[in-house]
């Protein structure tokens, strides 16, 4: 009876508590953040190209690579997934942030990542935006 009601009791703390974060497999088992950014049509030649990025030590070819380590810890620890699109039917403000593109591909506490950033109403803008300085800013 005892070990039952234990369960049952855990099971409630565990409900009321809601969700665990995802664990981040990727720092359990060593294995570093990888990312592969693709930028182009920023308007500025020095921020467009491809860069490497790793966390954890930052590493790779990023020219703020310690700036975007730093951004995507900061993400992490709020609960935010930086990479999720905007959810569907969100309503966005009529906007154009200019022709800039931005592909992410690689590994992010340890889980594959496969994004597209574009800047071409509010809510992209704002979704980039909160990438900086993974994403080059208007000044970079």
């Amino acid at each position: 009876m005892r070990l039952a009601a234990l369960a049952v009791t855990s099971a409630l703390a565990a409900a009321v508590a809601g969700p665990l974060p995802p664990l981040p497999l990727g720092k359990l088992l060593g294995a570093p953040d990888r990312l592969t950014v693709q930028v182009s049509g920023t308007g500025n030649p020095l921020a467009d190209g491809e860069y490497q990025l790793e966390c954890d030590p930052p590493a790779g070819t990023h020219p703020k690579k310690e700036r975007a380590c730093a951004r995507l810890d900061q993400l992490a620890q709020e609960g935010k997934d930086p990479f999720a699109p905007v959810p569907e039917g969100r309503m966005c403000s009529f906007q154009d942030g200019g022709p800039a593109t931005a592909h992410v591909t690689g590994t992010w506490r340890g889980r594959q990542v496969d994004a597209r950033f574009q800047r071409r109403n509010g809510c992209e803008i704002k979704r980039w935006n909160d990438l900086e300085p993974l994403l080059p800013g208007r000044a970079s």
